[in-house]
Formats: structure tokens, C-alpha cells, sequence
């Protein structure tokens, strides 16, 4: 019996959400887009880390501990008012962040990322903008994610791994580092639960929980039955919560821009096509007060760029069903932000959203972009290795792209 077309699509689109986890480029994108935000701006502010986050704050630790005792928030800095305890928070939240960017051990490394984003905005809330707010929800989706498919160390090291399988040479890859880690977040947590230091809430110390369990338990499965139905199970359920997750971060792009633009709509200087005047002339939203000056000037420009904002903030989250449209929107939103960061001073905020806006980019454009990348550094470090005037035997070397195949749960 011939099964209905409608139930064969059904299957098929139940196959590809349990077999697969989508989107591998654009949650790679993701990652590497947001720790590299964050990574450059603990940078930034590594002089003045004491008066933002640290023991010299206006915000002072009893203040930050009074508040937080009222909503219920998590920072590990509240942990102890000690410099030491400061300084180990904030050496976490880099390294956590430079790991993250290049994907090692990436499921690790993101939930420290998410402690050190969490912990140190939560001490000073009255700090940042609009861009920290994203990196404050991102760092939270980005724990149940499988965003080091692609373009990571642990890509790498799977590809190895089937590759040495492949060969048959035997030989089980052993990953101590990942084992030293899972054991040292466990002591950690317990620490944390007993101390009741996860601010009050309960899903902070389940998702914990549920994290530091499963991977174990996935570590078990790998280890002694690789080809089980526990794996396969393991698998589907990795693949469904990183596949539910992404939609939430496309939701949460497409409500950012979309209460942006209608909340833009209600406003007289946006109605009347004078909004984006003001900021200009503000001296501490000028770095650049020549250009800023000339763009003021023409009142022509000010209109359409004022209306041309609301018009692809509003019209974004409807233009999703149309690829070609999106993309055009897409481009027009993400040359805004560089605009925000160049005309306003604004490069962290820009950087942030342009990472968000970054989900939606197409995948063929994406691996184009690896293509080019990988093409580049081959070039750059076979001249590098190469002896001045050595010649390989009068032909060029036709470039060698490697495949990007294989994944990572946590490594």
C-alpha cells in the first residue's frame, strides 16, 4: 500500500529535525560572532574593570548583593568580595570567550561563557545597552546548542577521530581534557548548590544539573557502546533541542526588530523624519564629529535614513518567506549597524546585533565565505613556510580545501 503524500512529508520532515542538527554555519557564525564581541570588550575595559565589575564600583558588592537578593539573579561575583575571587571571575569570562570563538571543548566552554556574561553584567545592571541585553539572551541559547559543528577544533578532532576509524587503526581517541573539565565543573557545582549560589531561581541549577549529567552520560554511551540505541537516542535529543533553540533565536531577532520599529512609529521625529538629527549633534554620540556634522547637514539624507530604519525594521520579520527580499533586508540591516558603529560610537552594540542578524544569512553564501577564508589562510602560511626564491617545479600549487565534516556535543 502507497503511503499519502502528506504522510511521506510528514516523515520527511521529522527525519530531518531528530537526524540532523540545522543550521551548522549559522550557529557557528553565532558563536564565533558573539565571544568575539565580548571577548574584544572585556578587552576594551580591562583598565577600568575595577570601577565597572570590581571593588572600586559606584555599584558596590553590598548594593549588587541587596538587589539580587530581591530578583532572584545569578553572578558568581557575588560569591565573595574578595579582588582575588574578581579577577579569577573576570580571567574566566576571557578565556571562556577566546575558547568559545575557536571552539574548543565548545559545550564547556559556552556554559562558562554564559556564567561569566551572567555574572558580570548581573553585578553592574545599570551598566551597558541594548547590545548587552542580546549577548545576555544568546549566551543562554548558545549552552543548548550544537554550535561547533563547523568551523572549530572539535569539528577537527571529530574529523580526525573518523578518519583514524576509518583507517582502522584501532586506536581510541582519548580526550583527557574534556574528562579534567567535566570533573572540575562537577566540583564546582556542588560547591555552588551547596552554597545556594545560583541566586534562588531553580532552572539555573537544573539546566546545570541536566549539562554536567548528560554529559557524562554522553562520554559513557561514546565510550563503551558507540553504535547503541542510547547513542542514537542521545543524538536526537541533541538535535531537537538545538534545532528548537535556533527557531527561538530567529523569534527573538525578528521580536527585537519588530517592537524596535512599531515603538519607532509612535514617535513624532520619527514620523516626521528628524530622529536620527538629534543623536548626531550629542558630543558624547560623535566620534567622529566632522562626519556626523556633514551628515546633519542634508536634511534629505536624515529623512530617508530615518524612514528607511523604521521601514526595515518593521518590514523584516514579514519579508522571512521570501528568500530574495530577506536578503536584501537582511544586507540593509546589517550596513545600518555599522553605520550605528562608526557614526555613533556604538561598536559593541553593532557587533552584537550584526551577530544575531547573522542566523538568517544564507548557507551557500556561508560556505563561500569558509571557502575563501580557508583558500586565504593556506595561501598565507604556505608563503610563509616557503624558502625565498625556492620554486616547485615551475607550477603553482592548485590550493587544497579541506572538508569541514564532523561534529561535537561538548568534545
Amino acid at each position: 500500500m502507497s503511503t499519502p503524500s502528506p504522510d511521506r512529508g510528514l516523515a520527511r520532515g521529522v527525519q530531518r529535525i531528530t537526524s540532523s542538527a540545522l543550521g551548522p554555519y549559522q550557529s557557528a557564525v553565532i558563536r564565533i560572532g558573539f565571544s568575539v564581541t565580548y571577548l574584544l570588550f572585556l578587552l576594551r575595559e580591562l583598565p577600568h574593570r575595577h570601577e565597572m565589575y570590581g571593588p572600586d564600583s559606584p555599584w558596590s558588592w553590598g548594593m549588587a548583593k541587596q538587589l539580587i537578593s530581591g530578583n532572584e539573579a545569578f553572578s558568581a561575583l557575588l560569591w565573595s568580595d574578595s579582588t582575588v575571587w574578581f579577577e579569577l571571575v573576570y580571567a574566566v569570562a576571557l578565556l571562556s570567550a577566546a575558547l568559545l570563538m575557536v571552539g574548543w571543548h565548545t559545550r564547556a566552554m559556552s556554559v562558562l561563557f554564559m556564567v561569566g556574561v551572567l555574572s558580570l553584567q548581573n553585578r553592574s545592571i545599570f551598566l551597558g545597552d541594548g547590545g548587552d541585553n542580546v549577548i545576555h539572551l544568546m549566551a543562554i541559547y548558545l549552552v543548548l546548542t550544537r554550535c561547533g559543528q563547523v568551523w572549530s577544533l572539535d569539528a577537527r578532532r571529530a574529523a580526525r577521530a573518523a578518519a583514524s576509524e576509518a583507517a582502522g587503526s584501532g586506536r581510541p581517541v582519548r580526550n583527557v581534557a574534556g574528562a579534567v573539565l567535566w570533573a572540575g565543573l562537577g566540583l564546582v557545582l556542588v560547591a555552588g548548590s551547596v552554597a545556594d549560589g545560583f541566586g534562588g531561581t531553580w532552572w539555573l541549577p537544573t539546566l546545570f544539573w541536566v549539562l554536567w549529567i548528560s554529559h557524562g552520560a554522553w562520554w559513557a554511551v561514546n565510550r563503551y557502546a558507540p553504535r547503541s540505541e542510547p547513542r542514537t537516542l542521545l543524538d536526537v535529543i541533541a538535535n531537537l533541542v538545538h534545532n528548537a533553540t535556533l527557531v527561538v533565536i530567529m523569534a527573538e531577532v525578528c521580536l527585537i526588530y519588530a517592537t524596535a520599529g512599531w515603538y519607532k512609529i509612535q514617535g513624532s521625529r520619527w514620523q516626521d523624519g528628524t530622529a536620527l538629527y538629534y543623536p548626531l549633534k550629542l558630543d558624547y554620540f560623535t566620534p567622529w564629529p566632522e562626519l556626523s556634522g556633514l551628515l546633519a547637514s542634508s536634511g534629505v539624507m536624515v529623512m530617508v535614513l530615518t524612514y528607511g530604519t523604521v521601514i526595515v525594521q518593521v518590514a523584516f520579520p514579514f519579508t522571512l518567506f521570501n528568500r530574495r527580499v530577506k536578503n536584501v533586508l537582511l544586507v540593509a540591516m546589517m550596513c545600518e549597524h555599522a553605520g550605528i558603529a562608526l557614526l555613533l560610537g556604538l561598536p559593541f552594540f553593532s557587533m552584537a546585533m550584526i551577530a544575531a542578524d547573522s542566523v538568517f544569512l544564507p548557507t551557500v553564501f556561508l560556505v563561500w565565505l569558509g571557502g575563501r577564508v580557508t583558500l586565504g589562510r593556506q595561501r598565507l602560511f604556505s608563503r610563509a613556510g616557503r624558502v625565498p626564491g625556492q620554486r616547485r617545479g615551475g607550477e603553482e600549487e592548485a590550493p587544497q580545501h579541506s572538508g569541514s565534516g564532523g561534529h561535537t556535543l561538548v568534545g
